[in-house]
């Protein structure tokens, strides 16, 4: 890592590509794919990792960015909710479930579940369960969010 003005220049690769900032050893990732990358899908919320409202996925798996030194994900591949490209088909399941109110926790929560589907694809309550707790929805669409994990998560019938 170079070093400029008490900076160091860190390569981060985010939803397929490179971006070198710079930043601070105690600058979070959080804040720094907000205000460096312009990523604002991941939001602050309690900022001790408790909410998930940050959550972003990290080498497949998700993470609190507000957990996570910008510098420890160098080297690493990110991804955010723009990352999706609004066209996923967890977006496409929460929307037709209406698995979202204010939708403040909503990206946090659709990473997790893009994240558990991709290790999990047919998973069933209780990974489901397992894998959800670790976001809090303030508003209650808890059985929405269900409901479209469990869309996902189905045999599709033949039409």
């Amino acid at each position: 890592m170079r070093r400029i003005e008490g900076k160091s220049l860190v390569e981060l690769r985010v939803n397929g590509e490179t971006h070198t900032v710079a930043v601070r050893p105690s600058d979070l990732l959080l804040d720094v794919l907000r205000s460096q990358l312009g990523l604002t899908g991941a939001k602050p919320g309690c900022k001790n990792g408790d909410c998930g409202a940050c959550t972003v996925v990290m080498d497949g798996w998700p993470v609190k960015s507000c957990l996570v030194l910008a510098v420890e994900a160098q080297g690493r591949e990110l991804l955010t909710v723009e990352g999706l490209g609004g066209t996923s088909p967890v977006q496409a399941a929460f929307v037709g479930h209406g698995a979202f109110q204010c939708g403040y926790c909503t990206p946090g929560f659709v990473l997790v579940c893009h994240a558990m589907l991709a290790h999990h694809p047919q998973t069933d309550e209780e990974t489901m369960e397992e894998w959800l707790q670790a976001n809090l929805c303030r508003c209650t669409s808890y059985s929405e969010i269900r409901g479209a994990v469990r869309a996902l998560t189905q045999p599709k019938e033949a039409t």
